[in-house]
């Protein structure tokens, strides 16, 4: 790489991360790694790593994704989350891609089509995201029907998406009953894989006995989404709060708290390029920070075309903590002391400033986080046989 800027993917520590959801939620026979906008920015070739964990089977939000991830693994099915135009079936059926059916509309259209090879189909149910999905029971049963006549179509799953965790509202309940009333015309155990949990629903529910299949997202990339319990008097209080919510609207069993220590594999870090000494009263950078004395700062190139902001707060340099003061769109300004030297290592979060530290100073998730990275920043894979650079 040109610049000193780049992210480390840290492999060995995905691959142990899919071994503990697996062996703590043993009860699944297939395990989705969502692997959509390039891992979350982790960068597609973490579907090795994932595969080696035990993911076997990947989603996806569009037929590029798609193709992208069967580029790493030629076997493994693919699930594109979104409907895919009709007119690209070619390159579904010759990259062996499971597809989504969201309506009865779409189905019908692609019933009408001459298919040379099989395609693997999904039904996606709308429970209540009003996003994509069947909203009737007879419209699911006539889908149903309408596959089973024709010989080029194989419904292999059925799902759908939850909207919330269910541990503060009846949503997660309502969800589950319209998902059991919209296959209530159909022989549900007759569908090889039925998928509904998430990372979040995963961790705070019991596994529905009706399911076989769960799609893990951001647990596969270090967040087990355990919630502490009373802690403190604030905390102690929004507990009852909420054990009387639950048992005045009948909600089913949620768990807080979990056991699985999963790590983060994400750290972002750079170098000093200039120091410059500074006097009380000078101005740094556009925002005009005025120096309240003497001192020094240090130049660091990486900034909001990288999806880093002053907002980050700190940096840390030989793992101390010094706050930037002003940024730009390829360069921070951060307010140092005389141990800081050109081409000392920065990092922007790792070891030293928790993922956790910086989304909570955000205010924002680990998503937005994760995503927020541009892929102009390269990122290096770190494996157990040594490093190789990604450049997007």
């Amino acid at each position: 790489m040109y610049r000193k800027t780049y992210a480390v993917i840290d492999g060995p520590v995905l691959e142990e991360n899919v071994k503990k959801i697996v062996e703590k939620y043993k009860d699944y026979t297939y395990y989705f790694a969502v692997v959509k906008n390039n891992a979350y920015h982790h960068g597609i070739r973490v579907v090795q790593n994932l595969l080696k964990g035990g993911i076997n089977y990947f989603a996806v939000s569009s037929l590029e994704e798609a193709i992208s991830v069967r580029k790493m693994t030629r076997s493994t099915p693919i699930l594109v989350l979104e409907p895919i135009p009709l007119e690209y079936m070619d390159d579904v059926m010759n990259n062996k891609i499971t597809i989504t059916i969201e309506s009865l509309e779409y189905l019908k259209e692609l019933n009408k089509q001459t298919l040379p090879y099989e395609i693997k189909i999904h039904l996606k149910l709308d429970t209540g995201m009003n996003r994509l999905g069947f909203k009737s029971s007879k419209e699911v049963k006539e889908a149903v029907k309408i596959i089973e006549k024709n010989d080029k179509l194989v419904l292999e799953g059925l799902y759908s998406h939850f909207a919330t965790s269910g541990v503060r509202d009846i949503y997660y309940d309502r969800q589950v009953e319209t998902f059991k009333e919209l296959t209530k015309e159909i022989d549900l155990s007759c569908i090889p894989i039925v998928h509904l949990d998430r990372s979040l629903t995963l961790a705070t529910h019991e596994k529905l006995a009706f399911v076989n299949g769960v799609r893990l997202g951001i647990v596969l990339f270090g967040f087990s989404g355990s919630r502490k319990v009373g802690v403190g008097l604030r905390g102690k209080l929004q507990e009852l709060k909420r054990s009387l919510y639950v048992k005045r609207n009948h909600i089913s069993k949620t768990i807080l708290e979990n056991d699985l220590r999963v790590k983060t594999a994400f750290s972002l870090h750079s170098e000093v390029i200039a120091i410059r000494k500074v006097l009380k009263g000078e101005v740094v950078g556009y925002n005009t920070y005025k120096v309240k004395q003497d001192g020094f700062i240090a130049t660091i190139p990486i900034g909001y075309a990288d999806g880093v902001t002053k907002e980050f707060g700190f940096v840390a340099i030989h793992k101390k903590k010094y706050p930037i003061v002003s940024d730009s769109m390829d360069m921070l300004m951060v307010l140092v002391d005389k141990n800081v030297k050109v081409k000392d290592k920065v990092e922007i979060f790792g070891d030293t400033i928790s993922i956790r530290e910086v989304t909570g100073r955000l205010g924002i998730n680990a998503y937005h986080l994760f995503n927020q990275i541009t892929d102009r920043v390269p990122r290096v894979h770190k494996e157990e046989n040594g490093e190789v650079e990604i450049k997007y």
